[in-house]
């Protein structure tokens, strides 16, 4: 994301949306209320009124909408913003739907940012690319093949295939892994091409052997490989990795990475008990006790106005914010703590903890709490 221009006095950001994370970004940052402002495409109210309206010339105009709906598309990464137009050389307070995609310029105004807002704008202005990194979880007849651009994961391939057991002909197990192997290497070459790095993992010994053939057939990857071990394969390895933080230094400019990394060590430091805190009550003591180090926070709690003054306080603490995406596995692990977490410098405790209200992340199952 790069910042062309801001207006102090009216809050306006006129804003280049360089990667699919930027996409995400601006879609939070855009809430009901804004007004956006993009170049866009509407039907010429002045062609003549005997030309059908689906057959009108449209014409590319500039459009400030004020937003009442915000949606974004991952799997063909558009954002669609859908408001009254505000400004524009026709067809005032009509709606309008502006279609955002990489590569657009947007005018956001919003006369006051918020920590979240700061944190996510900060973010995606720190200079930080999106390099594409490919990941592969293999074993035998189950690997998945993931893309990571910053906070974007993109499915590439699932390859799923039955392979012959020993109760069967030697040759034709020898004959399936052959042809899984072919299959494997065909798809990673392919789309490695462009990619900053390639990371191969799994449990078993298939991802040794796929990057031995990858040496030998297409050596320009070997400098971009690297091989991790992980207990699972398919998207359940490809979360493990990024949790795991054993892959860091490859992945250390994919934020996706850095999320997944981030609510494990919230986990891990909440299993301690008193390294983290969760759930609003404890976060806000947290911050205010000056023992906050990084406060995560799930997406869909940022237009919460209890949040976001929590927020505000840790940012003005010097603690680090981090948005999660709710849709991931993260996410729905922030989710099942409350939505809100901390990670602290030093062991504190809750002076309420132990008379805390019922229901707290705390006593609630991992999995489903929903927090105080």
């Amino acid at each position: 994301m790069r910042l062309l221009a801001r207006d102090t006095t009216t809050g306006a950001h006129r804003l280049r949306l360089e990667t699919p994370s930027d996409l995400w970004r601006i879609s939070r940052l855009v809430r009901p209320g804004d007004r956006v402002g993009a170049s866009t495409t509407r039907r010429d109210p002045e062609a003549p009124i005997d030309v059908p309206g689906a057959e009108r010339t449209r014409r590319r105009i500039y459009l400030v909408v004020r937003a009442e709906q915000v949606e974004f598309h991952g799997f063909s990464q558009h954002v669609r913003i859908t408001g009254p137009i505000l400004e524009g050389p026709f067809d005032i307070g009509r709606h309008h739907t502006l279609d955002l995609a990489e590569g657009d310029e947007v005018t956001l105004t919003k006369p006051e940012l918020s920590a979240g807002d700061r944190a996510l704008l900060d973010e995606g202005l720190s200079g930080r690319s999106d390099p594409s990194i490919l990941l592969a979880a293999v074993d035998w007849g189950d690997s998945s093949i993931v893309r990571l651009r910053g906070r974007a994961i993109e499915p590439v391939a699932d390859v799923r295939r039955t392979i012959a057991g020993k109760r069967f002909d030697a040759r034709q197990g020898e004959k399936d892994r052959n042809a899984y192997l072919d299959e494997l290497l065909t798809v990673i070459a392919r789309e490695a091409e462009g990619a900053s790095a390639l990371v191969l993992a799994g449990p078993g010994f298939l991802k040794e052997d796929l990057s031995r053939r990858l040496a030998e057939t297409h050596p320009e990857l070997t400098r971009r490989t690297r091989v991790y071990p992980t207990s699972e394969a398919g998207r359940v390895g490809v979360d493990e990795l990024l949790r795991s933080g054993r892959a860091s230094e490859v992945l250390r400019a994919s934020v996706a990475a850095e999320e997944a990394e981030a609510v494990e060590r919230l986990v891990r430091a909440l299993s301690g008990g008193t390294r983290a805190a969760v759930g609003r009550r404890e976060v806000a003591e947290a911050i205010d006790a000056g023992a906050v180090e990084i406060v995560l926070v799930a997406e869909t709690l940022l237009a919460d106005e209890e949040i976001a003054a929590i927020l505000d306080r840790a940012r003005g603490g010097r603690a680090r914010l981090f948005v999660v995406r709710s849709s991931e596995t993260a996410g729905e692990r922030l989710v099942g703590v409350g939505g809100i977490g901390a990670i602290l410098r030093y062991d504190w405790t809750s002076p309420t903890r132990a008379t805390g209200p019922t229901g707290s992340p705390r006593g609630a199952p991992r999995s489903g709490a929903s927090g105080p």
